[in-house]
């Protein structure tokens, strides 16, 4: 049976047997004797995204009381969850997020914990996942960011929406009459500032 590690672009975790492109982490929030989730989703306000593999290195998931391994389809699914780059393994992609940070919210010298205080906000209310309204019209949101109408969430690439599932994008047919976006404000910002994200391969179609 997989594990309950899977996190879906509005923030929920899930037991899926298909494998995502990135790790990250809330902190601790498993018992690593049952390899299960405890009641809480998180135990930082740093929510991170990391490399499945860096230096080598190799953790039992779930298997220790430390940072409990989350997986995620690809970087637009962890940042529409909340996450942001973690500046140890993946140091150059958070200096790049940061800059397009402080060029799309108008600020300078931000650090990780200030960027977690914001996100934080934007990402929850009262708990639950917080959406927001659409600043643009859909086809002009830039690429990776993702939107949520009723029980289902979208990637926006190229002005398009594709419909996403655990195993990646479809290609999906119907109209989006009244989408809600579902990635924290601030990082829609870093996005339109030139900061691109991974995405699944299966979002080229």
């Amino acid at each position: 049976m997989p594990l309950q590690n899977r996190v879906t672009p509005t923030g929920e975790i899930i037991a899926t047997p298909h494998r995502g492109l990135f790790t990250g982490n809330r902190g601790i929030i498993h018992d690593p004797a049952t390899k299960t989730l405890l009641n809480k989703r998180w135990s930082t306000p740093a929510w991170i995204t990391c490399l499945c593999e860096f230096r080598g290195w190799r953790r039992p998931v779930m298997a220790r009381r430390s940072w409990t391994e989350l997986f995620f389809l690809d970087e637009a699914t962890a940042f529409a969850a909340g996450h942001r780059p973690c500046f140890f393994c993946r140091r150059d992609d958070a200096k790049l997020f940061r800059a397009a940070w402080e060029r799309g919210n108008d600020v300078t010298g931000i650090s990780a914990k200030a960027m977690d205080a914001a996100l934080h906000r934007e990402r929850l209310d009262r708990g639950r996942k917080r959406l927001h309204a659409l600043p643009v019209p859909l086809a002009e949101l830039p690429d990776g960011a993702m939107v949520q109408q009723a029980e289902q969430s979208f990637v926006v690439v190229q002005g398009r929406a594709l419909l996403w599932s655990a195993a990646g994008y479809v290609f999906d047919t119907h109209e989006l009459t009244e989408p809600m976006l579902l990635t924290p404000p601030s990082t829609l910002r870093a996005l339109s500032a030139g900061y691109r994200p991974v995405l699944h391969p299966s979002a080229s179609g």
